[in-house]
């Protein structure tokens, strides 16, 4: 039995308890061990590949720029888009949510009396759960991402957008690799285990006839699909299968092709730190004779429609999937992708979910973050991570506040805007903490409320709360 929690569609694991998940899973050294080290890998491999392009701000800027124009006239892209897939010989369909996404998805395999589907990395098909979707209509997904393909042997989730095993090492994906997919003990080679996976996943690629893929991005003028990967997974997955479904967030579309280089350098410089992806994938409807011939297009909207309509948050939908915020968010590397309990993890998880799922359910991902401001400054478009956060954060306390708290607050913000009550305050606490450091821990400990502070925190001294006032120099 896995020690880390099993994959879930977004909002299918209950309320969001970021603080409780934290403090579980930073109790686990391995995990922390090897997060520090890829996290740390890959951040250094993006500053130095990032370092050789002396326009960078001014391609960061130019791409926030078409992604905010794009958002803009969304409605009209979005046209011109299915026209284009259409005139090419695709079909497009309008998910509002997850649950008809899924509908979409598996009636389009129960008409061709599919068994298995093979699918390249895609964090959207995590959103809506697709994969379990398929299972309960007798339906295998199978997993051709090699890191993919380790969370789902493990049926663990994803714990990190760009990487989803980045909380493994070498010696665990032998073990892995040895009792699942490899008659033979493994040794924790990358080359030998990385021949292990091709052997088990080419019989896939040539004998299922369903494929299932995410997108990067979708151009409107051409009715273009571009994916990028850096396996060639993907490259066998757009091209073999008879039958070819493409599920994608509303907010991937671009308006022209000439914008398609600008956001591919800013991906692939941001993400795994290379000067280019491996393998870029851009395709067109159907070609008779050539690929799949018959390819379906999901648009999904699952509550993006409604963060578009925000003045403040819709520069969430900006977001390209770089990963980049969590490689050098303090926050993530020590307490996990778990810790946020879902499959969009680090900074730009902590202001997407919240927006997806509502700020009851989620909203406590709005405060897993130091507001340190490195997420800002690594994003290829720009997102403003720590305004965002601020904001759902007012946001979250709107709608989980009690009526005890609320009082407490106002009470507060009388005595805060006083300069006499706050010095009376002062006093006050001064006093009682001197009792207070009497007292044995232990037993200030077991005090409800009180607790919450002391358990991390220590009880500042009179002399201390004096210096604070102005009454002691």
């Amino acid at each position: 039995m896995s020690q880390y929690p099993i994959k879930a569609a977004l909002g299918q694991s209950g309320e969001i308890k970021f603080s409780k998940l934290a403090h579980e899973f930073t109790k686990i050294p391995a995990l922390r061990a090897n997060l520090t080290n890829a996290t740390g890998t890959i951040r250094n491999k993006r500053a130095s590949v990032v370092s050789e392009v002396s326009n960078w701000q001014t391609m960061r800027t130019r791409a926030a720029m078409i992604k905010d124009d794009s958002l803009a006239n969304l409605d009209d892209l979005i046209k011109t888009l299915i026209q284009s897939v259409q005139e090419r010989g695709g079909q497009v369909h309008f998910a509002h949510d997850a649950r008809s996404a899924n509908e979409i998805i598996v009636g389009i395999a129960k008409s061709h009396n599919f068994t298995e589907a093979i699918k390249v990395k895609s964090i959207t098909t995590d959103e809506i759960g697709v994969n379990d979707a398929l299972a309960k209509a007798g339906i295998k997904a199978q997993e051709t991402d090699l890191a993919e393909l380790i969370v789902q042997l493990a049926g663990e989730m994803p714990s990190h957008i760009l990487v989803p095993a980045i909380h493994k090492n070498r010696d665990e994906i032998a073990e892995l690799f040895s009792s699942t997919i490899s008659k033979t003990k493994l040794e924790n080679s990358p080359a030998i285990l990385a021949e292990a996976a091709r052997v088990y996943l080419r019989e896939k690629f040539l004998s299922v006839p369903f494929g299932i893929s995410g997108a990067n991005f979708a151009v409107a003028d051409s009715g273009s699909i571009a994916i990028v990967e850096s396996e060639g997974n993907g490259r066998m997955c757009l091209t073999l299968p008879d039958v070819l479904v493409t599920v994608m967030g509303i907010e991937k579309v671009i308006k022209s092709f000439q914008d398609v280089p600008l956001f591919m350098e800013l991906l692939a410089r941001s993400s795994t730190g290379e000067r280019m992806n491996p393998y870029t994938t851009i395709f067109h409807g159907v070609t008779p004779g050539d690929g799949p011939q018959e390819f379906h297009l999901v648009l999904l909207d699952n509550n993006r429609s409604s963060i578009l309509s925000d003045p403040v948050s819709f520069e969430t939908l900006r977001c390209i999937r770089c990963s980049a915020c969590l490689n050098v968010c303090p926050v993530y590397e020590r307490a996990s992708g778990f810790s946020y309990g879902s499959v969009y993890q680090g900074p730009i998880g902590a202001i997407l979910v919240p927006q997806l799922l509502g700020p009851e359910q989620a909203g406590s991902l709005a405060f897993a973050s130091t507001l340190c401001g490195a997420c800002y400054e690594v994003c290829p478009v720009k997102i403003n991570i720590p305004r965002i956060l601020t904001y759902l954060r007012s946001r979250a306390n709107e709608a989980n506040t009690s009526k005890s708290q609320r009082r407490a607050f106002a009470v507060a913000s009388v005595v805060m805007s006083n300069p006499k009550l706050l010095r009376t305050a002062y006093a006050g606490v001064g006093f009682g903490n001197d009792l207070a450091a009497k007292i044995p821990k232990k037993l200030i400990d077991a005090i409800p409320l009180m607790n919450k502070w002391t358990k991390s925190r220590g009880i500042p001294s009179s002399r201390r709360i004096n210096k604070i006032s102005g009454k002691e120099k």
